[in-house]
């Protein structure tokens, strides 16, 4: 199920989310940021942004694509477009990105941003793949 993050054109899923086009165009999102790596790249139709960057749920990601996910859905964010950033389950990867992408805007601290991402639904936050992410961005 497709959720809101608590702030302007961001939002988090599953891998089914990214690929059904009647939610995504019901919610009116206009990119995909995708990065289950145990899935199969989802097939969108070409009004739709889509940006593939295949995460472990864990440790051992490269610090460049981290910096990207989160670099490409903040400026999608910045530009006005709603943007989906979806991972297998919707409960680690996703979450963290959308939490990352969020302190980016507000200047929030990360950790703060996670907690109100994840007060929002269900949520299995990797602490390997956090410390990760927030040891790229800085």
């Amino acid at each position: 199920m497709i959720r809101a993050v608590p702030t302007e054109n961001l939002f988090i899923g599953h891998a089914l989310d990214a690929r059904d086009w009647a939610a995504l165009h019901a919610s009116g999102i206009r990119a995909v940021i995708d990065v289950a790596i145990n899935e199969a790249p989802a097939v969108l139709p070409r009004e739709l942004i889509y940006v593939r960057v295949p995460l472990y749920d864990g440790g051992g990601n490269a610090a460049e694509s981290l910096r990207l996910v989160v670099d490409t859905t903040e400026r999608l964010v910045r530009a006005g477009t709603r943007t989906l950033v979806a991972c297998s389950a919707g409960m680690s990867r996703a979450p963290s990105i959308a939490a990352a992408t969020w302190a980016r805007l507000s200047g929030l601290e990360p950790d703060t941003c996670l907690q109100r991402v994840i007060a929002g639904g269900p949520n299995d936050i990797s602490p390997l793949f956090w410390a990760d992410l927030k040891a790229a961005l800085q």
